[in-house]
């Protein structure tokens, strides 16, 4: 606290005037900061409502693309079982043409040992008629 020396009518009009005039300016410059820190307030109070602007718009962007994603996931899913159902589907039919051709070559293998056989049993037959007909030939002459 601030004492004054007195003087013939009162205090020190000179020391009251300084101590006032200091008061007035501390009061200015105190005022000055506050207005100052206030308006920085309000800057970053903009700022911050910015940044909670971006956040949210980034939340949601992420959840966009948790979604999207999850989507993408089961989608190729689905096409993957698709694509390994109908390669068992064309496997199995590939083995039962496969099979079937064998069977049919088997038939034709064994189709072709008879008609051999039979070939040989005709041909040995000609041929044995043949030898006779030349012995019969040789026995007359």
């Amino acid at each position: 606290m601030k004492t004054f020396r007195s003087s013939f009518k009162g205090y020190n009009k000179i020391e009251v005037n300084e101590f006032v005039a200091n008061v007035a300016k501390e009061y200015e410059s105190m005022l000055t900061k506050l207005k100052a820190q206030d308006e920085e307030i309000e800057k970053l109070k903009v700022s911050m409502q910015k940044y909670h602007n971006i956040e949210s718009t980034l939340n949601k962007t992420i959840l966009i693309a948790e979604d999207t994603s999850n989507q993408i996931k089961k989608m190729t899913r689905e096409e993957c079982k698709t694509i390994i159902d109908e390669a068992k589907k064309n496997a199995s039919r590939i083995v039962n043409d496969a099979l079937i051709k064998a069977e049919k070559m088997e038939q034709d293998a064994e189709e072709l040992r008879r008609r051999v056989v039979n070939f040989k049993r005709k041909f040995k037959q000609a041929v044995e008629n043949e030898m006779e007909i030349i012995e019969e030939i040789a026995e007359k002459y």
